[in-house]
C-alpha cells in the first residue's frame, strides 16, 4: 500500500488526508499543535469548494451550515449599497450559493472523514531528507517517517517551500491588517463595506444566530493596539452604518484575533519537486479578497490525490501543470483587489464607488458573472 506524509492538519491537509484514504492510500497526518481545533472564525466555501467537498462526501454535510439568504454585496461606510446579489442568484446560476461557517466546523467535518490514529498532534516536521523518489520525513525529535509522497501543507510560512525553494522570495507584506471577532445577532445581511483611508468591514452571519465580522486596515506590519485591538476596531468603525458599531459594542476583547496578511506574489515554478508536493498557502498563499484561501487549497487536495500515482513519478508534473495556472490569477485578482481596497485619495475612492455602483446597475447577476471563472471549476472525475 503506498504511503503518504501529510505535513499540517489545517484544511488543506485534512482534506488531501480524507481524499487520499478514498484513494487508498495509506495516509499519516503530522500536526505541530496540540490539538486540531482551529482559533474561532468563519470562511466562506464557495461553489468550486463545494463540488470539491462532494468527492470526499462531505459537501452536503457543509451545505445544511449555510446562513446566507437574501441580498449581499458592496456597501459604504455610510450603508449605501453599492452592488447587490443574493444567495437564490448564485444558486441559480453555480448550483450552490456561497456558505458562510466556522472553521471550527469545516475541520471537525474533515477530520470525522479519516481512520483513527491518523492524525499525530504534537508532531513538528524538521526537515524533508531522503531522495527525490523516497522522501523521508523528519521530525524535531528525530523520528523518520518514509513515504511515497510527502505533501506539504504547512502553511503560508512554510519551512518545505523555503527548502524545495530556496532563491524563491517568500510571502510579502500585502500592506493591510485584519481583524476577526464572532458576536452574536440575527437577521442581519451579507455584507462588506468599504471606507476611507483603506478601510474594509464585513459582516457574515453564520448558523445559530452567529455572525462572523472581519475587517481590514492599512497599516505598517508588526503593530498592535496600545488600548486593545477591541478599542482599536471601535475608533475605527463607530461612526459606520449598523449595525456595525452594535456588534462591536457586543463583541467579547479578548476573542479579538489580529493579523498581518501576506501573499506570494512571485509564483512558485512549480507545487512539486521529486515527491513532495506543496499546496493551500504553502504554493499560493492569497489575501483574503475573493474568499477563495480555503477553496483553493480543497481544490489543490482533491487534483493532487486524483493525479498522484506511486508508480508513476512523473504524475507530480501533471499536478503543478494543473494548478498552477489556476491558482496564479487568484492570488493576482485577489491582491489587486486587496490594492483597490487600500487607496486612501479621496478622488480615487470616489471613483472606484462610482465604477462598483455602476456594475451593481446591470442587475444582480453582474457581480457573479466577474467570478464565473472561479466558480465554474469541476472537480476531475475518476
Amino acid at each position: 500500500m503506498a504511503h503518504v506524509v501529510v505535513v499540517g492538519a489545517g484544511i488543506g491537509g485534512l482534506t488531501a488526508a480524507a481524499a487520499f484514504q478514498r484513494k487508498g492510500w495509506e495516509v499519516t497526518v503530522l500536526e505541530r499543535a496540540p490539538s486540531i481545533e482551529p482559533v474561532g472564525s468563519g470562511l466562506a466555501m464557495a461553489p468550486n469548494a463545494l463540488r470539491a467537498l462532494d468527492t470526499i462526501e462531505v459537501g452536503d454535510q457543509v451545505r445544511k451550515l449555510a446562513a446566507m439568504q437574501g441580498q449581499a454585496g458592496i456597501r459604504r461606510a455610510d450603508g449605501h449599497w453599492l452592488s447587490r446579489t443574493s444567495a437564490e442568484a448564485a444558486t441559480a446560476r453555480y448550483g450552490d450559493p456561497t456558505v458562510l461557517l466556522l472553521r471550527s466546523s469545516l475541520v471537525e467535518l474533515l477530520a470525522g472523514r479519516l481512520t483513527e490514529g491518523t492524525i499525530r498532534l504534537n508532531t513538528a516536521v524538521s526537515t524533508i531528507s531522503g531522495t527525490p523518489d523516497r522522501p523521508v520525513a523528519v521530525t524535531s525529535s528525530g523520528e523518520q517517517l518514509p513515504a511515497d509522497l510527502v505533501v506539504a501543507a504547512d502553511g503560508i510560512h512554510s519551512a518545505t517551500r523555503a527548502q524545495l525553494f530556496p532563491e524563491h522570495p517568500g510571502p510579502v507584506y500585502a500592506g493591510v491588517t485584519s481583524w476577526r471577532i464572532l458576536v452574536h445577532g440575527s437577521g442581519l445581511s451579507t455584507s462588506e463595506s468599504w471606507g476611507g483611508p483603506g478601510l474594509v468591514f464585513g459582516v457574515a452571519p453564520l448558523v445559530d444566530d452567529q455572525v462572523y465580522c472581519y475587517a481590514t486596515a492599512t497599516v505598517p506590519a508588526g503593530q498592535k493596539a496600545e488600548g486593545g485591538e477591541l478599542g482599536e476596531l471601535t475608533r475605527l468603525f463607530r461612526s459606520w452604518h449598523d449595525p456595525i458599531p452594535k456588534l462591536l459594542s457586543e463583541a467579547d476583547p479578548a476573542k479579538v484575533l489580529r493579523h498581518d496578511i501576506y501573499s506570494l506574489e512571485q509564483p512558485l515554478p512549480a507545487f512539486h519537486r521529486g515527491r513532495i508536493a506543496l499546496l493551500g498557502d504553502a504554493a499560493h498563499a492569497m489575501t483574503p479578497n475573493l474568499g477563495q484561501g480555503a477553496c483553493q487549497a480543497i481544490e489543490d487536495a482533491i487534483v493532487l490525490a486524483h493525479l498522484a500515482d506511486p508508480n508513476r513519478p512523473e504524475s507530480l508534473e501533471a499536478y503543478s501543470a494543473a494548478r498552477l495556472p489556476r491558482t496564479t490569477p487568484i492570488v493576482t485578482r485577489s491582491r489587486t483587489i486587496c490594492r483597490i481596497t487600500s487607496w486612501r485619495n479621496p478622488m480615487a475612492v470616489a471613483a472606484r464607488n462610482t465604477m462598483i455602483s455602476l456594475l451593481g446597475k446591470l442587475g444582480p447577476t453582474a457581480a457573479l458573472r466577474q467570478m464565473d471563472p472561479i466558480f465554474g471549476w469541476q472537480p476531475p472525475r475518476d
